[in-house]
């Protein structure tokens, strides 16, 4: 596929939150990254607003095995201790294969669409690990990632056979990939086959629900400065 990076990523641990289990203050990981997760860690890899990242697919290899712990969050409303339990993933693998398409909902950056450029960018980025750290989930599970090809090596789900995972969150809309005033959340149901997941793209995900009225920020002259104007007025040449 055009524009397509394949990757490993690797961590001690994850969490992959599962939202229903948050109303009580504690948090279960779903068995599997979420779409948006994954889209994340990519982003991480390398991002510009010019163009929008799909993820293709994941193969999970390593075993799901999950961990508890006992974790003091941050009370803002009391002065007192808390404890909640976190039910994280641990030594978790995974291959995934992406790619990017330009973002049609950026009409001020058609000047930048040169797939050359950023495909080459963005396998340099990789091969360096990210441009921004990567995170399995949430900020305290740190992840890792290198080129791989997609495919290659033992998977602890080769002929597995399939696996429902039940209805899990898909990802975010948000207006700028999207041409709506809208965020919307996007539900579906994967099915793991020999420890592959294909993902749907967003658009043919059929359960979307509405969360809030959101507006796509502009950008022209009117709130841009230019790299020269910039740099006069803080004394540079």
């Amino acid at each position: 596929m055009r524009n397509a990076i394949e990757f490993e990523v690797t961590g001690d641990y994850a969490l992959f939150t599962d939202p229903l289990t948050k109303l009580g203050g504690e948090k279960l990981s779903y068995q599997v990254p979420t779409y948006q997760a994954l889209k994340g860690i990519v982003e991480s890899i390398y991002w510009k607003p010019t163009i929008i990242v799909f993820v293709d697919a994941i193969r999970i290899m390593n075993p799901i095995r999950m961990e508890s712990k006992g974790i003091r969050p941050i009370e803002y409303s009391s002065d007192k201790n808390t404890l909640a339990n976190y039910t994280y993933l641990r030594d978790v693998c995974y291959q995934v294969k992406a790619h990017f398409e330009f973002n049609e909902y950026r009409p001020d950056l058609a000047y930048d669409r040169n797939e050359h450029k950023h495909h080459n960018i963005m396998k340099r980025a990789l091969k360096a690990g990210g441009r921004r750290d990567i995170f399995l989930g949430t900020r305290e599970c740190q992840g890792y990632v290198e080129p791989c090809t997609f495919g290659e090596g033992i998977s602890y789900y080769d002929n597995y056979g399939e696996l429902a995972l039940g209805t899990m969150v898909h990802g975010i809309n948000y207006p700028d990939e999207t041409g709506r005033d809208d965020m919307e959340v996007r539900l579906w149901s994967p099915v793991m086959k020999d420890g592959v997941i294909q993902f749907i793209r967003p658009e043919e995900c059929n359960h979307v629900r509405h969360v809030r009225k959101m507006k796509n920020k502009h950008f022209d002259e009117t709130n841009m400065e230019a790299v020269d104007e910039l740099l006069n007025s803080l004394g540079g040449e």
